[in-house]
């Protein structure tokens, strides 16, 4: 019995270090995950692309310094996602409004648009539509509309941009192409791909 007790007592004796350093490396792991980050930090997780909040049946208005209405966002639900700052909107319907008071209208089946309401991507069904400057005569006063799958808006600088294939309407004109780069303010219009114009004679009064 005596050198049973013996050999259990030097095998204990053979292994202790071992069991020790096992015991010693477990509570320093644990030690470490419990313990808080430095100087109160507290570690922040990326932001994934998923909504924090969303809205149905709803309206959104901004206005200008003088509290008119500058821009109304209309839609049947919105998911706000907070790594883009980005509303993703269905049945999407813009007003907007510019500095002389001419009004730009946007619909699709669904949107995406900034934080004011500046920018706005159209997809699906889109159409833009701004109206004529009765104040003004010629081409840059003339209806403009823009229909396509996709139109990309610039509310507040009068540009439509798009890369897929859009048809666009100047008064009597109509042009279509395969992409399409319109800045109004700087009156340039590029269209590449397969481009298509047909311009009407101004209407001459009678006497």
């Amino acid at each position: 019995m005596m050198s049973l007790l013996r050999d259990g007592w030097d095998r204990f004796l053979l292994y202790f270090p071992l069991i020790s350093m096992g015991l010693l490396a477990s509570g320093t792991y644990w030690l470490v995950r419990s313990t808080p980050p430095a100087n109160g930090l507290v570690v922040q997780k990326p932001v994934q692309h998923e909504p924090d909040y969303f809205m149905r049946d709803f309206s959104v208005r901004t206005f200008d310094a003088q509290g008119r209405v500058r821009t109304e966002v209309i839609g049947t639900q919105a998911r706000h996602y907070p790594d883009t700052l980005w509303l993703e909107i269905d049945a999407i319907r813009v007003r907007s409004f510019d500095e002389q008071g001419r009004l730009t209208t946007a619909t699709a089946n669904r949107g995406l648009t900034n934080e004011d309401s500046s920018e706005v991507q159209l997809m699906g069904n889109a159409v833009v539509v701004r109206d004529a400057d009765a104040a003004k005569t010629g081409p840059t006063a003339q209806r403009m509309e823009y229909r396509g799958e996709f139109l990309h808006a610039f509310m507040n600088t009068d540009r439509v941009r798009s890369h897929k294939p859009v048809v666009m309407l100047r008064g009597q004109d109509r042009f279509s192409a395969d992409r399409m780069d319109f800045d109004n303010v700087e009156q340039t219009l590029q269209l590449s791909g397969r481009v298509r114009g047909t311009l009407m004679p101004p209407h001459v009064a009678q006497p």
